[in-house]
Order: C-alpha cells, then structure tokens, then sequence
C-alpha cells in the first residue's frame, strides 16, 4: 500500500487526504497543531495518521504540498529537504500576499517571470514538484460534479513524477493537462486569481477550467 504525506492540514490538505484514504492509501498529514484535526483523523479511519512535518515527509512515498504561500518555503525546512529527494511532490501552492484582494483579484508576491513552485524547486532540487491543484476550490478536488470532466493544468521538469500525477487525478475523476517544464508554473499560478474573482465579487465558488482542444 502506498504511504501518502501531505504537508499542511487547511481544507485543500484534508480534502485530499480523505481522497487518497477512500481510494485505499495510507496517510499521514503532516500540521504544526496535531489536536487541532484530530476529529479528521479520526473521522477517516485506520489508515489516517497525524504527526509533524518532518513525520510525514519522511512517512511518504509521494507527497501532496498544501500550505500557505507565504510560508511555503520555511515550512519546506521543516519537512527536512533530505526527506524530499527523489519525492513526487504535488504542489498545491499559490503566491498570495496577505494584502486584501482588489475588486476581488489578489495579490501575488511573486514576479510574473519567476514562479512559487520554481522557488520551492529551487530550494529542493532534488525534490520532484509537480504543480497541481492550484486553480479549483477544496469541495471540488475529489470526484469533481460538473456537466463535463474538467481540467487542470500541471507542470513540472520530471516526467516520472508528472505520470504519476496524472494517473492521481485520472484516478480522482480529472482530465490533467500537461503543461510542461516548471516554468510553466509561472502561468498556471495565476489562473486561482482568475478563479477566484467570481468568488469575491458575486459570491459564487463553484466552477473549474476545462480546456477544449482539437489536437490529442
């Protein structure tokens, strides 16, 4: 059975994790604050497990990386860059500033030409990120319900790692759009401010991308 880190214990973190435990995998999230999930935990089984950081990045096979931007990079210190080598890493990250949404778009700290998942990448380069997950809310990230199998878009530089991903979301009821090398990060960030406007401005969350091709 395959062992499961996620890092951060937010909505994205537990949604996912309750997905991989449905789908028969083992799990550990790993939280600065074990007692404040330990409902989830409990809620989820046998095959639920909670401990630090470094405990579930060392627990692992592969990893689902679930915090807040603004802290995304210490938190990868906490994990231990050495329990991450060789690691398939899904990136669930966005660069958003504390500052207040404008007119309902937020505000990165990033530059355009510079990405959050490169700067993760950069700081464990022998970690295997694959940005995933960064443009839909939590409710919809397992078993999406719309009229069409919708998209999400992921990129990363390992193919390896992106097969698996791909076969993740296949498996978790997406259609994955590979969009290259992790500097494609640098465009698919940006797409949760583009997700996110008709939240704050008319209130409404449920939606996702589907990309319409005529090429295979």
């Amino acid at each position: 059975m395959k062992k499961v880190g996620i890092i951060g214990s937010g909505l994205v973190g537990q949604e996912i994790g309750s997905g991989f435990i449905k789908h028969g995998f083992q799990l550990m999230i790993g939280t600065r604050n074990v007692e404040s999930i330990a409902s989830w935990a409990e809620s989820n089984g046998e095959n639920a497990f909670l401990g630090s950081f470094s405990d579930a990045a060392k627990f692992s096979d592969f990893l689902v990386f679930a915090v807040k931007g603004t802290a995304a990079l210490d938190v990868l210190d906490l994990c231990g860059i050495e329990n991450l080598d060789s690691k398939t890493i899904i990136d669930t990250t966005n660069p958003i500033s504390d500052s207040t949404p404008e007119n309902g778009v937020l505000n990165y700290f990033t530059d355009i030409n510079f990405s959050l998942m490169e700067m993760l990448q950069e700081k464990a380069p022998k970690a295997n990120f694959v940005k995933c997950y960064s443009s839909v809310g939590g409710p919809h990230m397992i078993e999406p319900k719309f009229d069409e199998k919708p998209s999400l878009f992921i990129c990363g530089d390992n193919d390896s790692a992106k097969k698996n991903v791909i076969d993740i979301l296949d498996m978790f009821g997406w259609e994955a759009v590979d969009m290259g090398s992790s500097q494609s990060a640098r465009a698919i960030e940006p797409l949760a401010m583009l997700w996110c406007i008709p939240g704050y401005q008319h209130n409404k969350w449920d939606h996702a991308f589907k990309l319409l091709k005529k090429w295979d």
